[in-house]
C-alpha cells in the first residue's frame, strides 16, 4: 500500500464512540476494498454475504 497523508474531516472523522471512521474519499484514494465492511465503502462490499453489491447511486 502506498503511504500518503490522511487528513481529519477529509479522509476520516471520529464517531461518537471515539473510533476513526474512514470516508469514501479515503477508500477511493487507497484504491481497493479491504473487505472489512466499512461504513463508507464505495466498492459495494457486503460483509454479511461476502459479496460485492452493485451500487446504483454511484452509476448515475
Amino acid at each position: 500500500m502506498a503511504h500518503f497523508d490522511i487528513k481529519e474531516n477529509e479522509d476520516f472523522y471520529y464517531n461518537e464512540q471515539g473510533y476513526k471512521v474512514f470516508t469514501e474519499k479515503f477508500h477511493l484514494k487507497r484504491g481497493y476494498c479491504c473487505k472489512s465492511g466499512c461504513k463508507h465503502c464505495p466498492y459495494g462490499y457486503d460483509k454479511k454475504t461476502d459479496t460485492f453489491i452493485k451500487n446504483d447511486k454511484k452509476n448515475k
